[in-house]
């Protein structure tokens, strides 16, 4: 092997530029154009490749120095059998921009262990950019992490690989603090959880919490912090489409599965969804644009001995009362049974969350980000209604319905609930 001085190549107007990322060490083997160190100017990042392949022999250079064209980066014991030049290329330069976050197949499950302090996020403005490498970039898009939501621990603010680390075992734990969105978020910067010794003050058990509340409980926290919720309560009239319900259950048990009240629910949703199309939506990720969906995916919560799954009901505007009945049956028995498929729970457009088979009068569910808007139903209640100057029973229904205060307002709510409780309290409606 001959050893080959490797120094900074032409990197066009940058002089003094930092160096804020060294990639390799003393004793690494590297191949041509694999990048060695990661520079930054106040107008772009980039990454200086190796020239040659061969065996890091000496390091001249540290995260923090300032160089130039010409300054020495490493000493390489270049392979006489490889090519010891490559083409010439000059690094391109990176724009200091935030590459599209693609979401990881899996969240990766960090063991409970411990509560560390929280990581803490920076407030950035709507148009600011968030300092990081090319290479954190790319590591942060695979884990599907937004670094806009990212506090920097390094020099003037970068965000390192650690930093990106940290904010996922945080999410993860439910304790990841949120940065603003571009719609103005506020950062919220909390003490530290209290760490009790409950040992203290009586017996005590540990018992580690499900894969699923695991990993759900940190989304549940970011939607609920980051979410504006406000929550739209009315009721519906569902004497009639009870009775209904009741009249065809015997061809739905031949079938198999039960005619629930939820298949009417979806049913009615999916009416309420096309006449009020914003329900039906999302924001992008600057906040300044609704992508308003012409499909209608339907997320349905599942109580199961782990915890909630709201596996989805693809294009329910074209399946009838039966069909989703059956579909809410077989995709509510794989999610206790564990055997949904990830793609199940993917893509929705719209939840429902019912508690009607337990109870409860109304509650303030959680919306399903990207989503703007879920209903929650509760357990219907036969109850005296005045109707026409005297008192007559009716069943009805309580409704709650949670959503996105940034996209949809208290009007449009209320407009929401009323209608969808119109739907629900004339059969053929429900049924078109």
């Amino acid at each position: 092997m001959a050893t080959r001085e490797i120094s900074v190549p032409d990197i066009g107007d940058f002089k003094d530029v930092d160096v804020i990322e060294v990639l390799v060490k003393a004793g690494d083997v590297v191949q041509p154009e694999q990048s060695l160190i990661t520079v930054e100017s106040d107008k772009a990042t980039m990454e200086i490749p190796s020239p040659a392949a061969g065996v890091v022999k000496e390091l001249r250079i540290k995260a923090g120095d300032k160089v130039s064209k010409g300054s020495l980066i490493l000493l390489l014991d270049a392979a006489v059998d490889a090519p010891t030049t490559a083409p010439k290329k000059s690094p391109e330069p990176v724009a200091a921009a935030p590459a599209p976050a693609r979401a990881a197949p899996a969240a990766p499950v960090v063991p409970i262990g411990r509560p560390e302090p929280a990581p803490r996020e920076v407030a950035r403005a709507p148009d600011s950019v968030p300092h990081a490498s090319p290479s954190v970039r790319k590591f942060a898009r695979e884990l599907g992490v937004d670094l806009v939501r990212v506090r920097g621990s390094g020099p003037k603010g970068r965000i390192t690989q650690a930093d990106v680390q940290d904010f996922v075992k945080g999410v993860m734990r439910g304790t990841a603090t949120v940065a603003p969105t571009a719609r103005g978020g506020l950062t919220l910067d909390l003490p530290e959880w209290p760490q009790v010794d409950f040992g203290k003050f009586g017996p005590i058990e540990t018992k580690p919490l499900s894969r699923i509340r695991r990993l759900s409980g940190g989304f549940l926290h970011r939607n609920w912090v980051s979410i504006p919720h406000v929550t739209q309560h009315d009721e519906a009239d569902i004497t009639e489409l009870e009775a209904f319900r009741r009249e065809n259950a015997q061809v739905a048990e031949k079938g198999g599965f039960k005619l629930t009240m939820l298949a009417f629910l979806v049913k009615a949703s999916v009416n309420a969804l096309r006449e009020f199309p914003e329900f039906n939506a999302s924001l992008d990720k600057t906040g300044e644009n609704l992508i308003v969906k012409k499909y209608y995916h339907i997320g349905v919560a599942v109580d199961t001995p782990d915890g909630l799954l709201v596996p989805v009901i693809r294009d329910a505007d074209r399946k009838g009362v039966f069909d989703l009945a059956k579909e809410l049956a077989e995709v509510s028995r794989a999610a206790r049974e564990k055997k949904l498929k990830p793609d199940a729970m993917r893509g929705g457009t719209f939840s429902i969350s019912s508690l009607g088979g337990i109870g409860g009068t109304a509650f303030t569910p959680i919306i399903n980000a990207p989503e703007v808007a879920i209903l929650g139903v509760a357990r219907s209640q036969m109850r005296p209604v005045f109707r026409d100057g005297t008192f007559v029973p009716r069943l009805m229904l309580p409704l709650s319905l949670a959503y996105d205060h940034r996209v949809i307002d208290g009007a449009a709510g209320a407009r929401f609930t009323t209608y969808l409780a119109s739907v629900l309290s004339d059969i053929r409606r429900t049924l078109l």
